[in-house]
C-alpha cells in the first residue's frame, strides 16, 4: 500500500468547473506497474497532526512534483516567478515526510517532493534557478517532459544509484526550484552533469528515504519507483512477523 500525496487544483471535467483533489496518472501507474496498490492522500490538516497514525496505515509513501512550495516555510520572501502556492499541502507533506524519516517508512521524494524533503529538515531552496545557472534547461516546455532529457552522476553504493541501477542515468526534468542549504542530515548523492546541480539526496541509515529532482514516473524504462514498491513490501512484510512474534 503506497500512499500518494495529491494537490488540490482547479480542474474541469464532464460538465463541472471546480476545486479537486489531483495526481498524475503515471504515478498511479508506475506504482501498480511495480505490483503496488496506490492509495491517493489528500492534503488534510487534521491528518498532518497525526502523521504517524496515517503512516501506520501504509507501507509506503511517495511525495510528488507539483507547484512551488510556500517560500514561509523555510524563512524566505517570495520570488516573482515563485506560483502555485498551497499551505495546506505543503504542511500536510511536510509533516507526512518528518514522521516518514522519524519512524524509518520507505518513501521517495520526485521533483518537489525532495524538496518537501530537504525543507522538512530545515534546509532552503533556490526559487528561480535560471537566476543562478543563466539557462533553463531543467524546465525547457512548461507542462511537458518533451526535450527534457538530461544525465544524473549518481554516487557509486548510494541508495540513488541502487534504485536507479546506474551511477549515469538519464533522467527527464521539470523544475524550475532546487536545493540551496541542505538539511540536516541529508547527503547530496547525485548530480546534473549539465552544471552539477544536486538532483538527489538521502538520508543516511534508513531503509528508503530517497529525494530525486527528475521525474521517474514519467519514464517506463525508471527502475525508482519499482525500488519503493519493493522496499515497501519488505517493509510490509516485516511488520507482520512484528507482530506475530
Amino acid at each position: 500500500m503506497i500512499g500518494l500525496c495529491a494537490a488540490i487544483e482547479r480542474a474541469r471535467w464532464s460538465v463541472w468547473d471546480d476545486e479537486a483533489v489531483l495526481l498524475p496518472r503515471s504515478y498511479v501507474t508506475a506504482v501498480q506497474r511495480a505490483g503496488g496498490i496506490p492509495v491517493l492522500l489528500a492534503p488534510d490538516p487534521d491528518a498532518a497532526e497525526r502523521a504517524h497514525e496515517l503512516l501506520d496505515l501504509l507501507d509506503g509513501l511517495l511525495l510528488a512534483g507539483g507547484a512551488d512550495l510556500d517560500p514561509a516555510t523555510y524563512g524566505a520572501p517570495a520570488h516573482p516567478q515563485t506560483a502555485g502556492i498551497r499551505p495546506e499541502r505543503d504542511a500536510f507533506e511536510l509533516a507526512l515526510a518528518t514522521a516518514a524519516m522519524e519512524a524509518d517508512v520507505p518513501f521517495p521524494g520526485v521533483c518537489r517532493g525532495m524538496q518537501i524533503m530537504n525543507v522538512a529538515r530545515g534546509g532552503t531552496l533556490t526559487q528561480h534557478l535560471p537566476d543562478d545557472l543563466g539557462h533553463e534547461d531543467h524546465r525547457r516546455s512548461l507542462g511537458s517532459f518533451d526535450d527534457a532529457d538530461h544525465d544524473v552522476r549518481l554516487v557509486p553504493g548510494s541508495l540513488a544509484a541502487r534504485a536507479a541501477g546506474a551511477t549515469v542515468h538519464a533522467t527527464k526534468s521539470h523544475h524550475h526550484q532546487g536545493i540551496a542549504e541542505l538539511g540536516a542530515g541529508l547527503e547530496v548523492t547525485g548530480h546534473a552533469t549539465l552544471d552539477d546541480l544536486p538532483e538527489a539526496i538521502e538520508l543516511p541509515r534508513r531503509r528508503f528515504a530517497l529525494g530525486v529532482q527528475w521525474h521517474p514516473e514519467a519514464d517506463e524504462a525508471s527502475r525508482v519507483i519499482a525500488a519503493l514498491v519493493e522496499e515497501a513490501a519488505a517493509h510490509a512484510a516485516a511488520r507482520v512477523a512484528c507482530r506475530a512474534a
